[in-house]
């Protein structure tokens, strides 16, 4: 059920904003909508405005979170190597015939905190080999793609622990609508303004053609390679279909993809990192010849350390993003633990997967083409937030002359 705590009217709004900027859902067009139950009242508006846009047909899966529990407390052993190949292929399929893809994003951060972290890892790797072939064409943006947010009472009294749940739901709603400008009497001209300011950004370090990126700060003296041909990105963005979609709501980066050969030196993370009901706090990383080599944390290390181990790409970085300290995220103060909020509180990179759309071309460029340009392959993408207002950042030319980027976490030009 809905409740009072959460506006109305501002959801309606975001459930527009999803369609008519995340998606620009395409007259005919297919969408396939991932959500947890209690958002139900979200994917209502969103079904709404999707027929109302044109939409062909509507599809959502829902998650439980009581249903995935119970997996854990009582499943045969063997189940978490498996994963439901059948619906994923589904997926992919789907997204093969042009269908978008929406998913909102709630679920308890620490929903898995208690549970064996073996049968959490397993069950994990299986479903990111099974959902890659659909994952791949989200990553290589053959379609318009979204992500958006509800406040889940478990995720609302996660961020303010010392509320009553309709309070804590209320301040997380606010901050939702905030964050997605659906606070603002016109939504839709708020998106265009700031993908405007976004574009701008990433066109004058796309005009410069670094080669790298140093770090320099706290805990911090990293220098990040680019990956040949490579391209920044920010906003809204053109998909292979010809759609113009903003993947992420909300968003304040612009990124590009690192060369996995090319990364030296150390880096602390500057938040916590929530990665499937763990929390992994003052992560310490060095890298050689672009492999993480050695990871330090004062809690979660062996989590991470597991996630690490999925597969060779797992340990090279797949993005870097650039945010200023200033961006409306990092100054409301508010840890969400969750990885879309939190990695646009500050600059930021991914371990595993790169994306193929970050490359001049990269429309037309194969997956070996792309790994030959230093881009990235892994079955995990996991973002960690590594800026602050005490990070320097320098573009490295070719020729090794070196531009201020970014000063004391702003930008620098």
């Amino acid at each position: 059920m809905s409740t009072p705590a959460i506006d109305p009217s501002k959801l309606d709004k975001l459930g527009e904003v999803a369609i008519k900027v995340g998606l620009q859902l395409a007259e005919g067009q297919d969408l396939i909508i991932t959500a947890p139950m209690v958002s139900a009242p979200l994917v209502r508006r969103i079904t709404e405005h999707a027929y109302k846009a044109g939409a062909g047909l509507v599809t959502t899966i829902y998650s439980d979170e009581e249903a995935t529990l119970a997996r854990y407390k009582y499943a045969n052993d063997k189940s978490f190597d498996r994963a439901a190949g059948w619906l994923y292929a589904g997926m992919a399929e789907a997204f093969k015939n042009n269908a978008a893809r929406l998913a909102i994003s709630g679920d308890n951060p620490m929903m898995l905190s208690g549970q064996d972290p073996d049968k959490v890892s397993r069950a994990n790797r299986a479903n990111s080999a099974a959902y890659r072939p659909a994952l791949e064409l989200i990553t290589g943006f053959d379609i318009n793609w979204n992500i958006v947010s509800y406040p889940t009472p478990a995720w609302a009294k996660l961020v303010f622990p010392s509320d009553a749940e309709e309070i804590a739901v209320a301040k997380l709603a606010d901050a939702i609508f905030k964050a997605s400008r659906v606070d603002q009497d016109d939504p839709i001209a708020a998106w265009k303004a700031h993908n405007a300011n976004l574009k701008a950004r990433w066109t004058w370090l796309n005009g410069k053609k670094f080669s790298a990126l140093k770090y320099t700060g706290p805990g911090t003296d990293l220098t990040i390679g680019l990956a040949d041909g490579h391209r920044w990105k920010g906003g809204a963005s053109e998909a292979k279909n010809g759609v113009t979609c903003n993947p992420n709501i909300p968003t304040e980066e612009v990124f590009t993809t690192p060369h996995r050969l090319h990364v030296e030196g150390t880096v602390a993370a500057t938040k916590p990192l929530s990665h499937n009901g763990s929390l992994i706090e003052n992560i310490q990383a060095r890298f050689e010849g672009g492999v993480l080599v050695e990871l330090k944390a004062t809690k979660g290390q062996d989590v991470f350390n597991k996630v690490l181990d999925t597969d060779e790409g797992a340990r090279r970085l797949g993005e870097v993003a650039l945010v200023p300290h200033s961006s409306p995220i990092s100054a409301s103060g508010i840890l969400f633990y969750n990885t879309l909020y939190d990695e646009n509180a500050s600059c930021h990179i991914a371990m595993g997967q790169c994306y193929a759309d970050c490359f001049e071309g990269g429309k037309q460029l194969t997956q070996d083409q792309i790994f030959a340009q230093g881009g990235n392959k892994s079955l995990i993408h996991i973002d960690w937030m590594i800026g602050s207002d005490k990070i320097d950042i320098d573009g490295v030319h070719a020729d090794g002359t070196v531009e201020p980027v970014m000063r004391k976490g702003e930008w620098a030009f």
